[in-house]
């Protein structure tokens, strides 16, 4: 049976002031939960009902606490509209990274994303392109948040994100000669200018683009262009447009 208190609790890791305190996250879905535990990471608590955890052979030893419950007490706790058989609460794994430890290679800095979908939908978009590394200023959204989660679709769990002072980071990238990418609309047709596959590709807020700070320390600046006849969009969604970013910094490297 599932208590008033754990309901109560799972619904409050809506709010990342209880998700810091807690040091957990809330993932929701049979398919993301079962991520969850291939990847072997910590749970705290698992509920499911006996449908999941039959069909799937779960062991009770795959989680710190395991609640059987009916799919109507699970929804009492689900924060989504249409809650499916299992909710996890896991452990977060935030890493301490400085920036004397820039991996050489392809990874994104995100300044000020404010939208979750938007930062799931590029936390997955980089791990199909297989990009390890993600960093993001202190005030992007908090990737622990479950519209963040349900985006990535699991690759949160093989993502690694980093928050941190992005001008520190490209000082340092630029101290150890690893070229800064950012998109700006007088940039540099990306399809013309010349792509290293080791470096870090800035992508701005949705509305204001790359703040000045960051910006006034890009030393590469590129842009995609619009093929639209007469009058098109102004602008690309930036999960969209960091896509094609790694699609074609990706496409590079196989040319090399």
């Amino acid at each position: 049976m599932l208590s008033k208190n754990k309901i109560k609790f799972i619904q409050s890791l809506n709010r990342k002031k209880i998700r810091e305190q807690e040091q957990v996250y809330l993932v929701e879905g049979s398919k993301i939960v079962l991520e969850a535990i291939e990847n072997k990471l910590t749970i705290k608590l698992l509920i499911g009902t006996p449908d999941f955890f039959e069909a799937n052979q779960i062991p009770r030893n795959v989680a710190e606490e395991c609640v059987i419950c009916g799919l109507d007490e699970l929804k009492k706790a689900s924060l989504q509209q249409a809650p499916q058989q299992a909710i996890a609460v896991i452990s977060q794994n935030k890493s301490d990274f400085i920036p004397q430890q820039l991996p050489q290679e392809l990874a994104l800095a995100l300044d000020f994303i404010q939208d979750p979908g938007n930062l799931g939908t590029i936390i997955r978009m980089a791990d199909w392109f297989g990009i390890r590394h993600i960093f993001c200023s202190d005030n992007t959204v908090d990737c622990y948040n479950p519209k963040v989660i349900q985006a990535s679709m699991g690759a949160i769990f093989r993502v690694q994100l980093h928050y941190i002072n992005l001008e520190d980071l490209i000082t340092q990238a630029a101290n150890e000669q690893l070229p800064v990418y950012g998109t700006f609309l007088e940039g540099e047709n990306i399809y013309q200018a010349t792509l290293a596959p080791a470096g870090i590709l800035v992508m701005g807020n949705e509305g204001k683009g790359i703040s000045n700070s960051v910006a006034n320390k890009i030393n590469q600046k590129i842009h995609i262009p619009s093929f639209a006849f007469g009058n098109g969009s102004e602008s690309l969604n930036v999960a969209t447009a960091t896509a094609i970013c790694c699609s074609e910094f990706k496409r590079r490297a196989l040319e090399d």
